[in-house]
Order: structure tokens, then C-alpha cells, then sequence
């Protein structure tokens, strides 16, 4: 028979385990951030037009993440700003345009394709050795073309590319960027709180399952598991008590 207090300590134990989350920080995720999650859940890419492993994940595997989250989780591209140059500025802008016109995944395509080559799509890496591939954007001229291919003409571009909504973004990711200690790409991160570690990740599911948990389950489960621990907690030594308290009676 097992004692009333080993039964109590059972008795906690048991919803605690069996809610308990498959994925462990230092390993699946870090916490980057010491402050509250974003107001709402969501899921923010850090990526570059120039990385071969993006253009792999924006083809193969972003369209499957964004289709399979939860339905409160917003989504957010941003671009980084390892270059630190002119035609890296302009490419950061291009983004920043796309993401107030129509075509948006045409055009992020395009872009990809235009830097990398369409054989990028599949991970094709062009900076290896014994493979070339002349980017065609060196200039905010060649973005143009690219963007007057989909409706967008170089006034209502460069009135897109230079307002102060797109320099307040790009000045954004470059701080979070740095907030977020991005140094690599892509990188996901979820609620302004937590990185993905993509390395430990096997599966597609694996990961939209992470995304998904921490993006909605993990900051809202720590209060109540606070409490519903403390209320286990109570009940079963209260039980522990009141059996202690029949045996003395008897």
C-alpha cells in the first residue's frame, strides 16, 4: 500500500509530467531575452537574399512552417545586415518593399534567384569551389528591373524604398539584429524571446512543433503551472493531515 505522503507527492507529480514539454532550452531553443514575450505570439525570420541555406528554406520548407502554425502566431521576415554596405542597404530595402506590395513571394523569389541563381533554391551553394555565379543585383537599378518585371516602375519604386516607414525598418532589424545576437542565417526567433536552434532539429515537424510551443504554450504554462503546482501541493498535504488526523482519532 503506498503511504498517504508518497501517494500526495504521486498525486503532484502526475499532471506536471504529463504535460510536460518534449524540447529543453540550451538545446532546442535559447532564451536570448530576460524581458516579456512579445504582446502576441509570433514567429520572426532573420535571413539574407546572399545565404543559399535561406533560399533553400524560403522553397522547400517555409511555405509547410507558415501553413502548419497556430493560428494566433503571426509571421515576420527581416533581413540582416552582415555586409555593411551600399548594395547590402539596397537589398535590405528591397525586402522592406516587398513587403508592402502585391506578388510578395514572386518577388522574394526573384530576388533570391537573381543573387544566387535558381539552382540556390535547392541549397546549391555558388561560393564553393569549382562553382560561379555572376549575381545580377549590383546596383539599385538592377532591384528595379527585377521589381518593373511584376507592375512595380523605378519612380514608385524608389518613392517605396526611400519613405521613413522603410528607413524606421531598417533601422529596426539592425538593432534587433544586434538585441538578438543574429549571427547567422537563417535564424528563427519566437515572441522576441527565444532562438531556435536549428541544429539540434531533425524533423520538419519537429520544428514547427518547437515553433508552436514556444510561441504559445511555454510562457502561458508557467503560471499556471505555478499555481496548479501550489494547489496540488496544498490538496495532498491537506489529505496527508486528515488521514494522520482519522488514525489518531481511532
Amino acid at each position: 500500500m503506498i503511504k498517504p505522503l508518497t501517494l500526495a507527492v504521486a498525486l503532484i507529480l502526475a499532471p506536471l509530467s504529463a504535460f510536460a514539454a518534449n524540447f529543453t532550452e540550451g538545446t532546442h531553443y535559447t532564451q536570448i531575452s530576460d524581458k516579456a514575450p512579445s504582446s502576441e505570439p509570433k514567429l520572426t525570420e532573420f535571413f539574407s537574399f546572399y545565404c543559399h541555406n535561406c533560399f533553400n528554406m524560403e522553397t522547400n520548407y517555409l511555405p509547410d512552417i507558415k501553413a502548419n502554425l497556430n493560428k494566433k502566431v503571426a509571421f515576420d521576415s527581416k533581413h540582416v545586415d552582415f555586409m555593411n554596405s551600399d548594395i547590402g542597404t539596397e537589398v535590405m530595402r528591397s525586402l522592406a518593399v516587398i513587403q508592402v506590395v502585391d506578388n510578395k513571394d514572386a518577388l522574394t523569389h526573384a530576388m533570391f534567384a537573381a543573387i544566387q541563381g535558381e539552382a540556390g533554391a535547392n541549397g546549391h551553394d555558388h561560393s564553393a569551389p569549382g562553382h560561379k555565379h555572376e549575381p545580377q543585383i549590383n546596383s539599385r537599378d538592377d532591384i528595379k528591373q527585377i521589381f518593373a518585371k511584376f507592375g512595380i516602375d523605378g519612380a514608385k519604386y524608389d518613392e517605396l524604398a526611400d519613405n521613413k516607414s522603410t528607413n524606421e525598418k531598417l533601422a529596426l532589424w539592425r538593432s534587433q539584429q544586434d538585441q538578438f545576437k543574429v549571427e547567422s542565417v537563417p535564424t528563427f526567433i519566437v515572441n522576441d524571446k527565444y532562438a531556435v536552434n536549428l541544429s539540434s532539429i531533425k524533423t520538419l515537424d519537429e520544428l514547427i512543433g518547437l515553433i508552436n510551443y514556444l510561441a504559445v504554450e511555454k510562457d502561458a504554462q508557467a503560471p499556471k503551472s505555478s499555481g496548479g503546482s501550489l494547489a496540488w501541493l496544498f490538496l495532498a498535504f491537506a489529505a496527508v493531515i486528515g488521514l494522520s488526523r482519522q488514525k489518531q482519532m481511532r
